[in-house]
């Protein structure tokens, strides 16, 4: 007996699903993605420059620190202060700790508080200008209609910061508002509302209040830690000497800076301030070496290298 037709689907004239065709789909989803992304006919940075800054800076040797840290989530986005965070922000620390935690078991008490207090009236002074530089900033894209500001392309320095004392927290803050002011003079470079070179010497105070910080928490350091050494060797005219403090605490001052240089490289080392030798005891060492030198006379091929190696000139 034949089946009946509403057994079979012969007959089915329900409207069956018929798969779209995707390629419209495909072309949205990737304008989509190009939008998100910018400009698609650009190539923009992944990460990689922030891997060249961090790889070429030296790391600084925190083992010796014993304090405890505030970890900061932090992200910097202006190429300028990622260098600068990265030079100096963790050896300034180092100079910080050994201001006021390794000295301090030396050195009398008020000679660190007289250099703590030095160093913190900078870091206000110099917040205090970078404030107001953003505040005018500010005064000029409100002044010219400017209601969005520029961006930057590259990826941002996002890392954990570990902060061991006060002076590394208010250093911290005048990096992040420095990295604040820098894209707002960028936008009023695009819109002419300043010079190129107005720009560029805005851009350079504002890194030198940065690198002053470093600079004279360095000066400090190394103050303190001369009379460290000295007292060490036994010199009684060190510890109770008032001119020794004037010159600790002067050495972070603007005009003792001057003349100063920005590397930071030998930050690295301060904790291990009392291991290092003073200038007596170099001196010590290599004057019978100097007397040996001055008794045996030089041959005659000696002597001819030496007027070689002279430069030519008046």
């Amino acid at each position: 007996m034949p089946k009946a037709p509403c057994e079979t689907n012969d007959f089915d004239w329900r409207e069956r699903g018929v798969l779209p065709d995707d390629r419209s789909a495909t072309c949205i989803s990737a304008e989509v993605i190009a939008m998100a992304d910018g400009d698609a006919t650009i190539r923009l940075d992944q990460g990689g420059i922030n891997a060249r800054i961090l790889a070429k800076e030296a790391k600084v040797d925190f083992r010796r620190v014993e304090s405890a840290s505030r970890k900061i989530q932090t992200m910097f986005c202006s190429p300028e202060v990622k260098r600068l965070f990265v030079r100096y922000f963790n050896s300034m620390q180092l100079n910080a700790y050994l201001i006021s935690v390794i000295a301090r078991t030396t050195l009398p008490h008020a000679v660190i508080e007289k250099v703590e207090g030095a160093l913190k009236a900078q870091l206000e002074k110099l917040h205090a200008e970078v404030n107001e530089a953003i505040d005018s900033a500010e005064a000029l894209c409100k002044t010219h209609g400017i209601t969005r500001l520029a961006t930057y392309d590259t990826e941002p320095l996002a890392l954990e910061v570990k902060v061991i004392s006060s002076f590394g927290r208010r250093y911290l803050e005048l990096m992040t508002r420095v990295d604040q002011l820098m894209p707002m003079l960028e936008t009023l470079a695009i819109d002419e509302v300043i010079e190129v070179a107005q720009l560029d010497l805005q851009k350079a105070l504002a890194k030198k209040s940065v690198r002053q910080v470093a600079g004279a928490a360095r000066n400090f350091a190394g103050g303190l830690r001369q009379r460290m050494n000295a007292m060490a060797e036994g010199d009684p005219s060190q510890p109770g000497s008032g001119k020794g403090e004037e010159g600790e605490a002067g050495a972070g001052a603007p005009s003792a800076q001057a003349g100063t240089p920005t590397d930071d490289s030998d930050a690295a080392s301060v904790a291990t301030g009392n291991s290092a030798e003073s200038p007596a005891d170099g001196a010590a060492d290599t004057k019978p070496t100097q007397t040996r030198q001055k008794r045996r006379s030089p041959t005659s091929a000696e002597s001819t290298s030496q007027a070689n190696a002279i430069p030519l000139g008046p």
